[in-house]
């Protein structure tokens, strides 16, 4: 009995060691974002390293290589962080970026895939066929990269390029995907009936993905509003829901990443209860997804091995970042006009993170010859990817005059959850000394006052009158405007800082036309703009979106938001600023 009970002790001992060692992780990972947070590092990055200091030729020696667990969790991990994607995608604000999106995510892909193998093929010296494997492994933009860093980085970008970025990253793994195994089972002498055969599984992946994703997005939604279930499950019932969406599209050979993303864009542009608590849980299981794959994959990996493929990797990253990347994204999007300045960031921003490593492990799972060659030289090239691209990022975009000059609003809301009611949220904040509602700024329209909480009382909105500096003002306020609400209501003077140095001399109607205001002031503007207004042009920069101070380069003068009403910027404040700056596009 003696030796059965140390046994089972022992087991129980191990078990304690593994959850131990799994949460310490966890704790490491959240560590490790508030330090990649102090030194502008991005986090995926940092993931990545930490796999590889716990593997086996690191300080930590963990000996792993389970290729098919990793590839379990990775391609849930990416199913997760694209239906994330989904769920922040709004029509309204991507749809002029649909087309030129979905030509990246396809010819894009194909392109850059051929255009990369031709360098592979000459550098580490595979066929043809083999070097066209490669590249697909390393031709799609990464989705958990792109998501990741603009948010996390508090990037904001004018809306064509952003919308075209976020569709394009969510949209091109599923092809990247697909072509894959496609020529993975193809090379391992598995797939009968070669390329027509490739060309319509890849079709039916297309039609079974999409069809699956836009009904079980529906399905979802109508299961959300319908059920009115114990506080905090709605969250895990989306997020069940989209994994079943995903091994379901897969189960009938169709492509489940499309599947949960497409869903998640039914999702985020439906009326869907407790959707502030879906997003919140969605946010932590991104994270943590992320997490997962990245330290997983980091793990997979051999330094000592990566060494021996470190020059010609390097040279495949350079040709695809400089050469491959640039030329498919040009031919694609020159068509729809966007400029050279769009072309330039979007080209740039075709980062490779983790989905090429999870690319990579296919061919491993298959046996094929070179399998470890490739994951190999797709770990170099995320990593160089990740170093130069993901740590450039926000300045290119500032250099490239693509971003959007604001900071994310320093405040914090309280949502409430309606029952029965779907159009409106009930939000809550504390009104600060600095809140630009305090200084003459409007509600957005549809916005209403429910009550005031001063000095501990509570108030209807006709018993308090004016706000005054900390009270707690609660609103009802239509589904997608409290966004608006947060920057009137930020706890330092964030939409309004020293208002005369802001909004200048001059007050101009939003209505004026850019075209009279250059010639009467000799400014030098682009053509475009002659026959746009200063309130087309902030709807324009800031995705329908703009504040209170918000600021927009014209030449020598600067034009700032100075009030707004329904929604849209109603006047503008003209300032000179004494020396050249460069135009707000078409530099």
């Amino acid at each position: 009995m003696v030796p059965r009970l140390e046994r089972t002790l022992d087991s129980l001992h191990a078990i304690d060691l593994r959850l131990f060692g799994g949460a310490l992780l966890i704790l490491i990972g959240v560590a490790s974002s508030l330090l990649a947070r102090r030194f502008g590092a991005p986090l995926l990055l940092v993931f990545l390293v930490l796999g590889l200091l716990l593997g086996v030729d690191g300080p930590g020696g963990i000996r792993y290589d389970d290729t098919r667990f990793t590839f379990m969790i990775g391609s849930l991990a990416l199913a997760i962080i694209l239906f994330d994607g989904g769920l922040r995608t709004r029509a309204a604000h991507v749809h002029g970026s649909v087309k030129p999106a979905l030509l990246l995510a396809t010819v894009g892909v194909v392109a850059t895939a051929g255009l990369t193998a031709f360098a592979a093929s000459q550098l580490l010296d595979l066929p043809p066929l083999e070097a066209l494997l490669l590249g697909t492994i390393l031709a799609s933009t990464d989705a958990a990269a792109v998501f990741f860093l603009i948010r996390a980085g508090g990037l904001h970008l004018e809306r064509r390029t952003g919308a075209t970025l976020e569709m394009e990253s969510g949209a091109n793994d599923p092809v990247a995907v697909f072509l894959t195994i496609g020529l993975t089972m193809w090379i391992a002498g598995q797939q009968d009936g070669g390329l027509p055969m490739i060309v319509l599984s890849m079709v039916w992946a297309m039609v079974a993905g999409t069809a699956i994703g836009y009904c079980g997005g529906r399905v979802l939604v109508w299961a959300l509003n319908k059920y009115d279930l114990p506080s905090g499950l709605h969250p895990w019932l989306a997020l069940a829901g989209a994994v079943t969406l995903f091994a379901l599209t897969n189960l009938v050979y169709g492509s489940g990443f499309l599947a949960v993303y497409l869903a998640g864009i039914v999702m985020a542009n439906r009326p869907l209860r407790a959707r502030a608590q879906v997003m919140s849980v969605q946010d932590a299981a991104t994270w943590f997804a992320q997490l997962a794959m990245f330290l997983l994959l980091g793990l997979l990996a051999t330094p000592s091995k990566l060494v021996d493929v470190l020059w010609p990797a390097l040279g495949v990253a350079a040709f695809l970042m400089l050469v491959a990347r640039p030329a498919a994204v040009a031919a694609c999007l020159l068509p729809f006009r966007y400029r050279w300045q769009e072309i330039g960031f979007i080209s740039w921003v075709g980062l490779r993170g983790a989905v090429g490593i999870f690319l990579a492990s296919i061919p491993l799972l298959a046996g094929v010859p070179n399998a470890w060659l490739y994951f190999n030289v797709a770990f170099v090239v995320v990593l160089a990817s990740l170093l130069v691209q993901g740590w450039t990022l926000t300045r290119a975009a500032y250099a490239l005059g693509v971003a959007v000059p604001r900071a994310d609003p320093n405040t914090r809301r309280i949502q409430l959850d309606l029952p029965g009611q779907l159009e409106y949220d009930m939000v809550g904040y504390r009104v600060t000394a600095g809140s630009a509602a305090l200084h003459g700024a409007s509600l957005p329209g549809r916005v209403r006052l429910s009550m005031v909480v001063r000095d501990g009382r509570v108030l209807l909105p006709e018993d308090a009158s004016a706000l005054v500096a900390d009270d707690y003002a609660y609103f009802l306020a239509p589904t997608g405007s409290t966004q608006r609400l947060d920057w009137l209501f930020a706890e330092a003077a964030d939409a309004r800082a020293a208002e005369t140095e802001t909004f200048g001399s001059f007050t101009l109607p939003g209505d004026v036309a850019l075209g009279e205001l250059a010639k009467f002031y000799g400014l030098t503007i682009p053509s475009r703009f002659a026959d746009r207004t200063a309130a087309q042009l902030f709807d324009e920069r800031f995705d329908e979106q703009a504040q209170v101070g918000d600021r927009l380069a014209l030449g020598k003068a600067m034009l700032v938001v100075r009030t707004l009403k329904d929604d849209r910027v109603a006047q503008v404040g003209l300032k000179f600023t004494g020396v050249g700056e460069r135009l707000l596009s078409g530099r």
